[in-house]
């Protein structure tokens, strides 16, 4: 547990999907999905991918000019890309801003995530894509964050980091009755059994002997 870490150094879907990156089975259908996936970073993104934030949970109605407003004043920005829908034109409510200096970029992730603009608390943090090595975007089951609505909550990111994997010992299943401790508790139980049988048998044969000096006597 010494190299444990609450951020992912490297993305797998069967990890991302439990509270403490412990699961060994999936327990969603996107999961199945994501493990499955061959997914690739789009080469058509340009730029330097460790000067670039991720920007999500925007208003709709945000636009390249008001985000260029607001982190602009971070840093220089070199790049600024809104993702739309290709038919509606419509914001997806993300987008990719990258500067020029890496100050900046740190700086951006610290004070602008929770930022509210046009009404939204946004979420701010590094690019993955490009970055964390065997990355499978959300819409084929993987991503990271997400709301507890969904049912498909992932970990190991900014949002949502790991827990801690609780240790309980080499004594704790005897203390839960499970796994090793179970068949000894069940011998105890059957041991119980048959004491309290015991006692009932010598209880019986009392008030039968009791019951015969009563017959003697009244002879």
């Amino acid at each position: 547990m010494s190299d444990w870490c609450p951020i992912a150094k490297d993305y797998n879907p069967l990890k991302a999907g439990s509270i403490d990156g412990t699961d060994v089975e999936p327990h969603d259908r996107a999961v199945w999905r994501a493990m499955s996936a061959r997914y690739k970073p789009n080469k058509g993104v340009v730029g330097d991918p460790l000067l670039t934030l991720f920007v999500a949970r925007l208003n709709p109605q945000t636009t390249e000019d008001k985000l260029q407003t607001v982190f602009s004043k971070y840093g220089d920005i070199r790049r600024l890309r809104l993702v739309r829908d290709i038919v509606t034109g419509f914001s997806k409510g993300y987008g990719f801003i990258e500067y020029k200096e890496e100050r900046s970029v740190s700086r951006a992730r610290r004070d602008a995530d929770k930022l509210v603009i046009d009404q939204h608390e946004v979420f701010v943090d590094f690019e993955q894509e490009r970055t964390l090595r065997g990355w499978v975007p959300r819409r084929l089951g993987g991503g990271l964050g997400g709301k507890k609505e969904s049912g498909q909550l992932r970990f190991g990111g900014r949002d949502r980091p790991f827990r801690k994997p609780i240790n309980l010992g080499p004594g704790a299943t005897l203390e839960r009755g499970g796994g090793r401790g179970e068949p000894r508790a069940r011998e105890d139980r059957h041991r119980y059994r048959e004491s309290d049988w015991g006692s009932r048998n010598r209880r019986d044969y009392r008030e039968r002997d009791r019951d015969d000096r009563r017959h003697r006597d009244r002879r």
